[in-house]
């Protein structure tokens, strides 16, 4: 039984990080987010990766590409350098801000497909009857990519939410 839970804890360790946490609770406090939500993204966007940059261009932990990361330095009136975003604090400060901008512009799925495919992509589909009945939630979302995005962050949130204490 003890091996069951050693093997269960080191997996779940593996699949399920847990690093800079001082930063995520920080940044979590300041843009009024849940904790696991911004784990959750971290982990499916980069794994705690802080170095990885997609085939897209997107950058670092939260995985944010470069023109939005340039306007969120611009709406902090603070000075960008792209090279930045590979730093962990700048990259989850910036990625809690536009997901925290995003979660005031959709509801919460909505939001993370936002955060995958773009606002404009969302706003689209909430405009277009085969995916949006009320134009404020999806009824179905188009991309494969984001709808597995969706679902695979609302899975991991519910392991960080059993994990941060």
């Amino acid at each position: 039984m003890t091996v069951c839970l050693v093997i269960n804890f080191l997996m779940y360790s593996l699949y399920y990080p847990l690093k800079y946490q001082s930063q995520i609770e920080f940044y979590a406090q300041e843009y009024l987010l849940d904790e696991a939500l911004i784990c959750a993204v971290i982990n499916t966007e980069s794994g705690f990766e802080e170095d990885v940059i997609s085939s897209k261009g997107a950058v670092g932990l939260m995985q944010l590409m470069p023109s939005t990361a340039k306007a969120i330095s611009e709406a902090l009136d603070e000075p960008f350098d792209e090279k930045d975003l590979l730093n962990a604090e700048v990259n989850i400060k910036y990625g809690c801000h536009y997901l925290a901008m995003l979660l005031k512009q959709f509801d919460f799925d909505e939001a993370l497909c936002a955060y995958n495919a773009g606002m404009g992509k969302v706003r689209g589909w909430l405009k277009n009857p085969q995916y949006s009945a009320d134009g404020q939630h999806l009824n179905s979302i188009p991309y494969a990519e984001t709808k597995a995005y969706v679902k695979k962050v609302k899975k991991n949130i519910k392991f960080y939410q059993n994990k941060i204490i």
